[in-house]
């Protein structure tokens, strides 16, 4: 599909994705190799399966879920600059029903996972016994369906709207998105916090911390935006977007991914700081645990490879601007993601031990393949621009000044 703006002097080309053999290729190998190693862990160790499959599967759903996350904000704030990049953030929401099937695979390894789901466990631990209102498996299972459809309604309710969009440009989709973005909004800030406490929290039920789920969020934020970042490179050099979205687009998205670079230190220092000063018992604990033999290496790790260096790597005004540096300070940013969801999961059950090898690496790159088999499928289905937003106009001419 192609178009000529005359009128601004903008040429535009739009041509329809087709995955290339070798990315699909790729994306099929990594979910072959995922599924072999599941299988090897249900028949060899549960124990080292499940911790991996839930860092894993907590590491892709946020990367789906900060897609979509990003792509209602712009809704909201009635943003026109985003309008002709936005179909990026919503080919990422595809993930969703994988994340839905996902954290029900779940719900069988939980005795492996989580002490409150053993009775024998809970009889001696007068603590725990205090919060089996919420910590049980019943309960567990209506919080995790009630935020997965919950989430997956408004994903297809919203990026349906802009994707009907593009057969008649009809404003109506524009006006009911903001306000189904607000509605969202208001439901996720809840069911992800509890979600996040669920999964990753409740691994160790006697610790508490009131902003864990503002963590995790910012984490996800983090994330999701550098995956965005690599993404629109990505498209943009493979020539299937053209004039629609340019340098100043890309310069944008990582001035909010330097913005949640800082908020997840602030955040992660918060949260430390608290915790430190309080000096009780239940909460210093998680800290302890991560301050011993090897994990005191990985929390020194997350200081400085998840602030520091990409903080100091996106200041220049210019290192925004090189595509080359950006993909960089995203994979680093990525990798540190993955990791910081490591150091919350994995010290639970390997104290002073540092673990990583085979199924962690399996499993990775399944839920990875799926991630990137759902955005192909997305963008075979679907224009990779919402061509006929009414504020495409706006981003065809975004142009930033600092």
């Amino acid at each position: 599909m192609a178009a000529n703006n005359n009128e601004h002097h903008v040429s535009l080309v739009l041509n329809k994705f087709e995955p290339s053999q070798r990315l699909k290729t790729i994306s099929f190998a990594m979910v072959a190799i995922g599924l072999i190693g599941f299988v090897v862990g249900l028949l060899k160790n549960q124990d080292r399966l499940w911790t991996s499959y839930l860092t894993s599967f907590f590491f892709v759903s946020c990367l789906g879920l900060g897609g979509f996350f990003f792509a209602v904000l712009q809704h909201i704030a009635k943003a026109g600059w985003s309008t002709s990049i936005r179909r990026q953030m919503e080919a990422m929401s595809s993930f969703i029903p994988m994340m839905v099937i996902g954290s029900l695979v779940l719900l069988a390894g939980l005795k492996h996972l989580y002490p409150w789901a053993d009775p024998a466990f809970v009889a001696e631990n007068p603590l725990i016994q205090a919060k089996t209102a919420y910590l049980n498996t019943t309960f567990l299972v209506v919080r995790l369906l009630v935020f997965g459809l919950g989430v997956l309604f408004f994903a297809r309710a919203i990026v349906g709207n802009s994707i009907k969009q593009d057969q008649n440009g009809d404003a109506k989709y524009t006006h009911k998105n903001v306000a189904l973005g607000v509605a969202y909004i208001l439901f996720f800030a809840l069911s992800f916090s509890l979600f996040s406490v669920d999964l990753l929290m409740s691994l160790m039920p006697t610790w508490y911390s009131t902003i864990f789920g503002i963590y995790c969020f910012a984490g996800l934020f983090q994330s999701s935006l550098a995956f965005l970042i690599l993404m629109m490179i990505y498209i943009k050099r493979k020539g299937y977007v053209q004039g629609y979205y340019n340098q100043e687009h890309i310069h944008d998205v990582a001035k909010f991914l330097k913005g949640f670079t800082i908020f997840w230190a602030y955040i992660a220092f918060s949260q430390f700081m608290l915790i430190w000063y309080a000096n009780i018992p239940e909460e210093t604990e998680f800290y302890l645990m991560r301050s011993e033999g090897a994990w005191m290496s990985i929390s020194v790790a997350l200081l400085v490879l998840k602030f520091i260096v990409p903080f100091l790597a996106l200041l220049p005004r210019g290192a925004k601007r090189n595509e080359g540096h950006l993909i960089l300070v995203c994979l680093l940013v990525l990798v540190m993601q993955y990791t910081d969801i490591y150091w919350l999961v994995y010290p639970n059950f390997f104290e002073g031990e540092v673990v990583f090898g085979f199924y962690e690496i399996s499993i990775l790159l399944g839920f990875l393949g799926l991630f990137l088999l759902g955005i192909q499928k997305f963008y075979q289905r679907n224009n990779m621009v919402a061509i006929k937003d009414p504020r495409l106009d706006e981003a065809l001419h975004h142009h930033v000044s600092y």
